[in-house]
Parts: structure tokens; C-alpha cells; sequence
């Protein structure tokens, strides 16, 4: 696999994720992908990208909760 930004060789690996919806701030350091090894550059294959947006989902119905008690 190749990466789209600069063309270089992917390798799995795992790369850190960082969401910001809603006032809340989450951070998960190690999610599996596929990282260029020169630019960094990752990707999540659709195993992740499915847990990822089930987070957001979570965290959007959570922060509404706590944002509408406030």
C-alpha cells in the first residue's frame, strides 16, 4: 500500500487518535492503521473507522446529557 500524500511504503502499525466533539476531548494512543513511513500519514481500515464513528456517536448522545443538565 501506498500512501496518497507523498507515495511512500505503508506499513500496520498503529497511530494515535484524537476526537474533539461537543466540548469533549479524547485521545486513544494506539489504534491500528496503516502509517506511511515517511510523511506519517495513517489510515484506518473499516474495522476501526466503524468502532471510531460508534465512539462519536457515544460521545455526541454523552456531552448532549451532561451539557443539557448544565
Amino acid at each position: 500500500m501506498k500512501c496518497i500524500h507523498c507515495q511512500a511504503v505503508m506499513k500496520q502499525g498503529t497511530a494515535p487518535l484524537h476526537i474533539d466533539r461537543n466540548g469533549c476531548h479524547v485521545t486513544i494512543d494506539n489504534v491500528p492503521a496503516w502509517v506511511c513511513q515517511q510523511c506519517g500519514e495513517a489510515y484506518f481500515e473499516e474495522q476501526e473507522v466503524d468502532a471510531i464513528q460508534d465512539l462519536i456517536q457515544t460521545i455526541d448522545k454523552k456531552a448532549n446529557k451532561l451539557t443539557l443538565s448544565a
